[in-house]
């Protein structure tokens, strides 16, 4: 008989089904249960009668949540720095990837660059050298202090450049033998036979970006300058001296509970909706960046 129709396998097929629903529950239902106490009346929010369905239907936590114009701020400033970071974090790794690609006969040293460059992700300068840096570049309550520090991720470089090893060596020959140079091979060949790895490389930036928030609160000097995750840290922390008056009551207006859920839901929204335009090129440029020829 077919192993594939014998009862065994049928009995394995179904606990591993069983097995990815259960996983799929873990991180849905927690989400739902998020949304649910968002949408809830103050009082239900804060007895914490609500499971998995809004009590006492209300939007007044978003509505709390967006009535401050400093929410808008933020947010504008981390639009900016997600363009602009994402911007960075690619160009930077496409040339540093490319040459480090190559053999040793055609890059020397290059083994040595690479090891300098995996010695970063195991140590780094220290929290005080890098705000003493980005001082006295006067980069302080700019931009590109969200951006510059973050500008080089040595786990892309090194999924990118072991993508970049397993394209055939052919197709750039033949673009040597036709006048091409270095860069006419790299975003004439390599990238658009990389889009995989593009594509997943994107999507890891601009989570990095939308997510981080602890540059901006010890770069940053006004709330008005705050990226968006850490005014909403900061908003949820009273204490933190960019929070005024006012931003306490506006979260006084509204639960606590009802608020939070309400900011969670607002600050994963720009990814949930791209990450499944992307996702089709996740594995593939994962598996295929992660191995080493």
């Amino acid at each position: 008989m077919d192993r594939y129709h014998s009862n065994t396998y049928r009995l394995f097929y179904l606990l591993n089904i069983m097995f990815v629903i259960g996983i799929a529950a873990v991180c849905v239902l927690p989400l739902v249960h998020l949304m649910a106490v968002s949408l809830s009346e103050k009082g239900a929010a804060n007895a914490n009668l609500v499971g998995l369905w809004p009590v006492g239907f209300n939007v007044s936590a978003y509505r709390e949540a967006l009535a401050n114009e400093k929410f808008y701020d933020a947010f504008i400033v981390t639009i900016k720095r997600l363009l602009l970071g994402t911007s960075v974090n690619m160009l930077l790794t496409f040339l540093m990837a490319y040459p480090l690609s190559k053999e040793e006969r055609a890059f020397p040293y290059r083994n040595v660059y690479v090891w300098l460059i995996v010695f970063t992700m195991l140590f780094s300068g220290g929290l005080i050298p890098g705000y003493m840096l980005v001082s006295q570049l006067h980069l302080i309550d700019s931009i590109w202090a969200l951006v510059l520090p973050a500008a080089v991720q040595t786990f892309h470089i090194i999924l990118l450049l072991n993508f970049f090893r397993q394209l055939p060596k052919e197709m750039e020959e033949a673009c040597y033998i036709d006048g091409g140079g270095h860069f006419t091979a790299l975003f004439k060949i390599y990238l658009p036979l990389s889009m995989p790895a593009v594509a997943t490389l994107i999507l890891f930036s601009m989570v990095m970006h939308w997510n981080e928030w602890f540059s901006g609160l010890i770069y940053m000097n006004k709330v008005d300058l705050y990226p968006l995750q850490t005014y909403l840290q900061a908003l949820l922390d009273q204490t933190k001296k960019a929070i005024t008056i006012d931003d306490a009551r506006h979260a006084a207006e509204a639960s606590r509970r009802s608020l939070y859920s309400a900011q969670i839901f607002m600050a994963m929204a720009p990814i949930l909706v791209v990450y499944p335009l992307l996702q089709k090129h996740f594995t593939k440029g994962i598996v295929m960046g992660s191995v080493k020829e």
